[in-house]
């Protein structure tokens, strides 16, 4: 074995027994989603070593992953944050949004089939069960994973990679500048959406997803800043191991 590759086994000890870095992202990326992980946060590289269990190169692919996806954001010198959109972003976002997800849901609607119905029928379902059992950062979750199903349910790769991303922004606005009240989508919106495409409705659906997004933005109150948090082992879990 040559000393390059010496270096790199050392480097990386045993590294079959430790979750790879799209778990790491997963998990960082539902934490954000579910609002527990603020805006700002630092993430030390020495924290979540420790909290996943894992040698400094997994953790750092899984962050250079996670910047690439805009949800942490890397500094020279500084090390990775939890992005922190202003306020000009936030509008930028919404805006984003609203030229993307009204069209998308009556093209939808204009012809759904049952594997897109089956697709977000189940999902609703989910945030049904999870309202139920009141389970907030359940609901929070689910509430934004709704538009990425959305987006998934046209067959897309392009849209649904760039829904999710947008989502991901909008949770990390609505955790900056959200209140516990409305974290999460309004109850009945989502289901009133999908009847109307189920209806093969595409002016409702469309008429109910700015509606939708409309009401979202109206409940932020941008002089409110919720703040950063530094107990990652609580917030992202004991290791995968």
């Amino acid at each position: 074995m040559s000393i390059k590759s010496r270096a790199n086994s050392q480097d990386e000890t045993d590294f079959s027994t430790e979750p790879d870095e799209n778990l790491i992202v997963e998990r960082i990326y539902k934490a954000v989603m579910e609002q527990r992980l603020a805006p700002n946060t630092k993430l030390s590289e020495a924290r979540l070593c420790e909290t996943f269990g894992v040698g400094r190169m997994r953790v750092r692919r899984a962050l250079l992953l996670l910047s690439s996806q805009g949800i942490i954001e890397l500094h020279s010198n500084r090390g990775a944050y939890v992005a922190c959109p202003d306020k000009a972003e936030a509008n930028d976002v919404f805006a984003a949004r609203m030229l993307i997800e009204p069209p998308l849901v009556r093209q939808l609607a204009e012809g759904p089939n049952e594997v897109s119905l089956a697709l977000l029928t189940d999902h609703i379902a989910l945030e049904d069960s999870a309202r139920a059992r009141n389970e907030r950062t359940e609901i929070i979750r689910l509430s934004g994973e709704f538009h990425t199903k959305l987006a998934q349910a046209t067959g897309n790769k392009f849209v649904s990679r760039m829904m999710r991303e947008l989502v991901t922004r909008t949770s990390l606005i609505v955790g900056l500048f959200g209140s516990s009240e409305n974290a999460s989508c309004p109850d009945d919106e989502h289901s009133r959406i999908l009847q109307a495409i189920q209806s093969r409705d595409p002016e409702q659906a469309e008429t109910l997803l700015i509606a939708h997004l409309n009401h979202i933005q109206s409940g932020l109150n941008m002089d409110v800043r919720q703040q950063p948090q530094d107990d990652l082992a609580t917030i992202l879990g004991q290791s995968l191991r």
